[in-house]
């Protein structure tokens, strides 16, 4: 019995943990396992910080521009319902919808009095005009003419009304034609034709007047008046 030797005994303490490094990988690989739990707990614990949370206490508020067009906010009433869709912040009260209104009415009768031409027929020019001038002008008197122009289309007879003032009249004559009637009232004559003046046509009565202005104090053809003066 002396002879036999007892096998040795394993070793316990760092000396058996260093014979073994598996142990110490499975111990690390426990320690960030639970560390990672208390991690994740405590991460859920706590609540987040609200994003328009005051500011730290200390730092200045920056100030906040106000548009110039911002309405101020109407208060509602305690007991009032908020309307679907509309805010408690929203400012002022909703837009009102614009109201058409109709054009006005036009009458039947204004439209169709508009629209009917004008049944006035338009002035035409006198079928027989005058138009006055000084043919020629000497010391003592002047000799005047009324060219007589008929626009018709048929012949006309005519009728020349002259007043002057001052002076008298000497003689009247057209020329190329019988001679026509001259009757003198005071300041003036009149001339009835002789012949008619043809339809398109036009023929000059003259006069001799001593000592009478130049410029007439009344010219007709016919009761139109005379243009040239």
């Amino acid at each position: 019995m002396s002879g036999l030797r007892r096998a040795p005994r394993p070793s316990h303490g760092p000396a058996a943990i260093a014979s073994s490094p598996w142990i110490v990988v499975f111990a690390g690989v426990v320690v960030m396992v639970v560390l990672l739990f208390v991690a994740l707990g405590a991460y859920r614990g706590r609540s987040p910080a609200p994003d328009d949370g005051p500011p730290p206490a200390g730092l200045p508020l920056p100030p906040v521009p106000v548009s110039p067009y911002e309405l101020s906010p109407t208060p509602l009433p305690e007991n009032s319902a908020l309307l679907p869709g509309l805010s408690p912040r929203a400012s002022g009260s909703p837009p009102s919808t614009p109201v058409m209104s109709s054009p006005p009415a036009v009458s039947p009768t204004g439209a169709a009095a508009s629209a009917r031409p004008s049944t006035r027929a338009p002035q035409r020019p006198p079928a027989v005009s005058g138009r006055y001038r000084v043919v020629q002008s000497f010391d003592g008197g002047f000799i005047g003419e009324v060219l007589v122009v008929n626009s018709s289309g048929v012949d006309r007879g005519w009728t020349v009304r002259f007043d002057f003032t001052g002076g008298r009249l000497v003689t009247t004559w057209v020329e190329g034609v019988p001679q026509g009637t001259v009757r003198q009232v005071d300041g003036g004559f009149s001339y009835v034709s002789g012949v008619d003046v043809p339809a398109g046509g036009s023929v000059a009565l003259r006069f001799h007047l001593e000592r009478a202005s130049t410029t007439p104090r009344g010219c007709t053809v016919d009761g139109v008046r005379c243009s040239g003066f």
